[in-house]
């Protein structure tokens, strides 16, 4: 088999396209689409969101210390398609796209009901590492739609139609 240098930037694919939403001290809820996501550890429960430091959302969660997690399926396409090319610094893309916020349970940060899994995170630590920040998140919550769960809460990933 013949191999050629592929691109460095996103070697990793594919992960599954992640929405973040925070919430502002002053109240403001945001969303973005985020390209950097993954488990960091087990034990404790953590992942790791990248954002870069010019995203109207990065001062959110540096003040708030938290964020919640957004796994996404195809229903929702049109509405990550939105959320991931405007930014709230232009105006209110949570009104346009009709985004239904709900409140964490643990955070002090919005889920998004209509997407199938939602893992509410308080900022623990984060790193730069280079044109991101790493926010790593302990897991302080996790929603799932009931039907992908089954009796003791485990989630079954090949039920979600990932984008």
């Amino acid at each position: 088999m013949t191999k050629k240098q592929a691109n460095m930037k996103s070697c990793l694919q594919p992960m599954p396209k992640v929405l973040v939403s925070c919430r502002g001290l002053n109240g403001e809820n945001n969303v973005l689409a985020v390209g950097y996501c993954g488990n960091c550890s087990y034990a404790p429960p953590m992942v790791m969101v990248g954002i870069v430091p010019t995203r109207y959302s990065y001062q959110m969660i540096k003040e708030s210390g938290c964020f919640v997690v957004n796994l996404v399926d195809k229903s929702y396409q049109k509405t990550f398609d939105y959320l991931g090319s405007h930014s709230k610094r232009d105006g209110d893309k949570l009104s346009a796209m009709n985004v239904r916020l709900q409140d964490g349970k643990k955070v002090n940060a919005p889920i998004l009901p209509d997407c199938p899994v939602n893992i509410e995170c308080k900022v623990v630590d984060s790193i730069v590492t280079g044109s991101h920040e790493m926010f790593i998140g302990r897991i302080e919550y996790v929603h799932a739609d009931a039907k992908l769960t089954d009796i003791e809460g485990n989630i079954d990933f090949s039920q979600i139609k990932f984008l």
